[in-house]
């Protein structure tokens, strides 16, 4: 088991948990600021429920990197509709299991080590212009990952 820290992350808070930087060109995991479609932090206020992972500053278009070793379990698709951005995939080892979104994986299946590349971010001013582009990482379970970033 392992122990969850009760964080609180202000916007564009730079953090240093366990898992490797998931975006390439940033030195280290920051979190989405508020803009007009929302805030990326950990229960942030949506306007249908509270956002249920963590937006991590990413340039669309950028390297997407395994945030830990582990095995690719499949698809996920963030969205019921088949936009531009409604793509990722299903990590899972190591005492986790994540869920990252807005990506085009390398593939769905099979292992990755942390730091490996794991996709590209997918255009996310395509579908929101002026939205920050993040890479969406969220526990399978629903809980914060805040601290693991």
């Amino acid at each position: 088991k392992f122990l969850t820290a009760a964080l609180k992350v202000n916007s564009t808070e730079t953090l240093a948990g366990p898992w490797a930087n998931v975006c390439a060109g940033k030195p280290s995991n920051e979190i989405r600021a508020c803009d007009r479609y929302g805030c990326g932090q950990y229960s942030a206020q949506r306007s249908q429920k509270n956002h249920q992972g963590v937006d991590v500053l990413c340039p669309d278009g950028s390297t997407v990197y395994a945030p830990f070793t582990g095995m690719l379990v499949g698809q996920e698709k963030p969205q019921k509709n088949k936009n531009a951005i409604n793509n990722g995939v299903r990590l899972s080892g190591q005492g986790f299991c994540v869920k990252i979104f807005y990506i085009k994986p390398i593939k769905y299946k099979g292992s990755i080590k942390k730091g490996e590349k794991l996709g590209t971010l997918l255009p996310l001013q395509k579908v929101y212009p002026g939205i920050q582009s993040h890479v969406h990482i969220e526990n399978c379970d629903s809980s914060d990952p805040t601290a693991y970033l």
